[in-house]
């Protein structure tokens, strides 16, 4: 069997707001599956989810926030 090359569709790639990934990322951190995430947004992938959400996280954010004060709650 071989392996078809094809070339990447240019001009296609969806491009996101920060709000719109910063309601993606709080959907996951609420409990939603990243695939069910991925339904309701009408995103490509689960790992677009997952690499947004290690970004949000990362830059320490109000998501990375609000993460930070639900524990504190909790405790």
């Amino acid at each position: 069997m071989s392996k078809k090359s094809t070339k990447p569709n240019q001009g296609t790639r969806r491009v996101y707001t920060d709000e719109f990934k910063e309601n993606a990322v709080r959907m996951l951190l609420d409990g939603h599956s990243a695939s069910s995430t991925c339904q309701r947004l009408g995103t490509s992938g689960t790992n677009l989810l997952y690499r947004w959400k290690k970004d949000f996280l990362e830059k320490g954010n109000g998501v990375a926030s609000d993460l930070e004060q639900r524990v504190r709650e909790l405790e």
